[in-house]
């Protein structure tokens, strides 16, 4: 498995490398569960995921082993990094899942969905392309709409309490589910040029 690192990760010179179109992000992928699942059912499709954590990219090389995906590329460290040197209209669909809401108010500005990385999707999604995002807090879905006004380039489509096509449940729906919180499934339609 450590040699399958290397060959699947991206080099920000040319994040694009090898990856043809059409292309899906996925943005903290955990342990890679919800990545693998899609790359799996969607051969034709190539996948960039993102995460820092080292455990979750060693538990998605396990899956990429595993079930001998050959349409995925992993960036190792904050996507943050990734979204400042992706092109233009380069994706059809961006997953941000269950990320960390940093509940408190004082640490709200360190949520992924913000005024910048909004911009970010909206310029790496071609025309039409989706946003989809997943979570079990309610604050962090009501600040993710309200970004997404903000911004005015997103149209939300959709009903939110049903789960995207080919759901597979990750381990913090799960973990959710359990603690007796929902979740909510918001679809955002880039829109505008």
């Amino acid at each position: 498995m450590d040699e399958l690192l290397p060959q699947l990760r991206v080099d920000l010179a040319d994040p694009l490398a090898g990856m043809a179109d059409p292309r899906w992000l996925e943005i903290g992928f955990g342990g890679g569960e919800h990545l693998a699942h899609q790359a799996q059912l969607h051969p034709e499709v190539s996948f960039l995921g993102a995460e820092p954590f080292v455990n979750g990219v060693a538990k998605l090389l396990a899956e990429i082993e595993e079930r001998e995906l050959q349409n995925v590329r992993i960036h190792d460290s904050d996507a943050r990094d990734l979204l400042e040197v992706l092109p233009d209209g380069s994706f059809e669909r961006i997953y941000l899942l269950y990320p960390d809401p940093w509940p408190k108010a004082r640490h709200n500005r360190r949520r992924f969905v913000s005024a910048e990385t909004l911009g970010h999707f909206h310029r790496i999604l071609k025309p039409d392309g989706m946003f989809l995002f997943a979570s079990d807090i309610a604050d962090y879905v009501s600040w993710t709409r309200e970004h997404i006004a903000a911004h005015g380039g997103f149209a939300e489509e959709g009903d939110a309490a049903q789960p995207y096509e080919n759901w597979i449940e990750t381990r913090y729906e799960a973990k959710a589910r359990r603690e007796g919180r929902g979740s909510s499934y918001l679809r955002f339609q880039r829109t505008g040029v």
